[in-house]
Order: structure tokens, then sequence, then C-alpha cells
């Protein structure tokens, strides 16, 4: 069972956080271990497990990153520790921030300008996708939209990357 069929959700690249929470409380409820301490040690543990998988599941759904990679996953266009190369300029481009980062570690202005050009590449980089991301729908969204997204999806993490050197989230 994935992740959408446990919470009863139609599969998506962006989740409705209110939803999700009222969802996540109702379904650890009636799978919350506590509720089946009186029973026999497989019950519990079956318990245990259920709970245990709903967590991770709304970890998942609740974080944009986590959702699109797990979608990506579902669908078979992304696997785990996958080597994916991303386009040359963009890494031209990354290189260039990159080696600016050490230079912006004691200057906060220049640390800010950098932040300021990360932002502007999140941006940059998540407008092709925007539409793909926010529309997204099973059976109508091609795979190759979702390749687009794939690239995003990567893209993003390298800005995540650097962003964290400063300190900071993009």
């Amino acid at each position: 069972m994935n992740y959408f069929e446990l919470f009863g959700l139609p599969v998506q690249l962006r989740t409705d956080k209110v939803a999700l929470r009222k969802r996540f409380f109702e379904l650890s409820r009636a799978a919350h271990p506590d509720y089946f301490a009186q029973a026999d040690a497989a019950t519990q543990a079956d318990a245990l497990d259920r709970s245990a998988q709903l967590n991770k599941a709304y970890k998942t759904l609740g974080d944009d990153d986590a959702l699109l990679g797990y979608v990506l996953q579902e669908k078979g266009l992304l696997t785990p520790d996958e080597k994916y190369a991303l386009p040359p300029d963009f890494l031209m481009e990354m290189m260039e921030l990159n080696e600016s980062v050490p230079e912006t570690q004691a200057d906060d202005a220049a640390r800010a300008r950098l932040a300021e050009q990360l932002n502007q590449w999140q941006n940059e980089i998540y407008a092709p996708v925007a539409n793909i991301v926010e529309g997204y729908q099973e059976g109508v969204t091609s795979e190759e939209e979702l390749l687009q997204v794939k690239a995003y999806y990567y893209k993003k993490k390298y800005l995540q990357r650097l962003a964290a050197q400063l300190g900071q989230k993009p």
C-alpha cells in the first residue's frame, strides 16, 4: 500500500497540509500502539508497524521535497542514490556560486547577496514546472512532464546544499 492509499488521498505533488494533518490524527488514533496494550504480542507488533508506517508516510507527504521524490520513485522515474546528470550550464553557474561561498562567510552583505541569488535561482528553476506540480493529475500528467519535475528536483537539491553552506534554507 502506498502512502496515498494509506491516507485515502489522490496521488498529488502538493498536499493540503491541513487536510493531511487532520487525516493523520484520525488514522493515528485508530492505529496507536497504546490502544493495543492488552492485546497479544503479534497484535501489538502489528500496531507498532502500522503506527511507524503512518508516521513515515505523514512525514513524506507533508514535506514538499520528499513528496516529489516519493512520487517520482513510485512512478519508476527516480531511484535512490541515482547519479542524475544536471545540465552543464546549470553546473557552471552553481560552481561559480559555490566558489563564492567561502568569501561570503565573514561578510554579511555578501552572504545576503548570495542568498538572494540562490532565491532567484530557486524561482527560476521552479517557474517551468510550477503548473505541473500544482496541477498534477494522476493519469493525465505525462511522463515527459514528470521528467521535467525530476530535473527540478535535482536542481533544487543542489541549491539546498549551497544554501546549507550559508546556513539558510532556499
